[in-house]
């Protein structure tokens, strides 16, 4: 490729800003949106969508419109796989609609806070139990989404952790150092 040629190429490069990525960010808000109404209307399930853009992320939550989430528990499924495939299949939509990747994160009926902050006791307990016993502990497969949680929460409470083990074994060693 000629240098002339890439500079063309960088010339023709629509501009980075703030707010185009914001733009961005909204537009497939607006696109998970309207997908997830699809899909609730096609499952007779009640709910309401509500759309968040922050830390260069959308944030999309689906919560009961009556207070009565039943339905709605049935799309989170057992730990979360259903709500994981469905994330999934969100974030298709928005790149089938928009030509761009998502990192959108779906919440439905607070499952993922309630479960950040499960995550978060499960990280202080292996902190405990390693500076108490000296010892590595193994913690219980989870998602990648879910091993950064704990990572996090592990690091904040000054030890070490490691991602270990293949596809759906693949979990958390927590030790006191590397």
């Amino acid at each position: 490729m000629s240098t002339e040629h890439v500079e063309e190429s960088v010339e023709e490069l629509p501009e980075r800003t703030e707010s185009g990525s914001a733009g961005r960010l909204e537009e497939e808000g607006d696109v998970a949106a309207d997908y997830l109404e699809e899909l609730l209307d096609i499952a007779d399930i009640d709910g309401d969508i509500d759309i968040e853009v922050r830390s260069g992320r959308t944030y999309i939550s689906v919560v009961s419109e009556e207070g009565d989430d039943s339905g709605l528990q049935a799309l989170v499924g057992q730990d979360g796989e259903v709500l994981e495939a469905l994330q999934e299949l969100t974030r298709l939509s928005v790149l089938t609609a928009t030509d761009n990747r998502s990192r959108l994160v779906l919440d439905i009926s607070g499952y993922r806070k309630e479960r950040s902050e499960e995550l978060h006791r499960i990280a202080e307990d292996a902190v405990s139990r390693a500076k108490t016993s000296g010892k590595d502990i193994a913690l219980a497969p989870m998602s990648a989404y879910e091993r950064k949680i704990v990572h996090d929460a592990v690091a904040e409470l000054g030890l070490i952790s490691e991602s270990e083990g293949e596809g759906p074994s693949r979990h958390i060693v927590v030790s006191l150092d590397s």
